[in-house]
């Protein structure tokens, strides 16, 4: 195991849970506070942190990651 999987598995782990956290606050905010426009923003961006860590990984060449 190389040291970049290791790390690639830390943010892998620490994506994921910001994830749920920011699902936890999402249901929170819509359905006790009744926001549900600035709820679903920060629904959207606060997942796609797993889709972006995801693509950076599976990047072929060094060019990939940066784009």
């Amino acid at each position: 195991m190389s040291p970049d999987h290791k790390t690639e598995s830390v943010i892998s782990k620490k994506a994921y849970s910001f994830a749920l956290e920011i699902i936890n606050l999402y249901k929170h905010l819509s359905t006790e506070k009744k926001e549900f426009v600035l709820s679903k923003q920060l629904l959207r961006s606060g997942t796609s942190i797993g889709a972006n860590v995801s693509e950076a990984v599976s990047g072929q060449s060094k060019r990939d990651f940066v784009h």
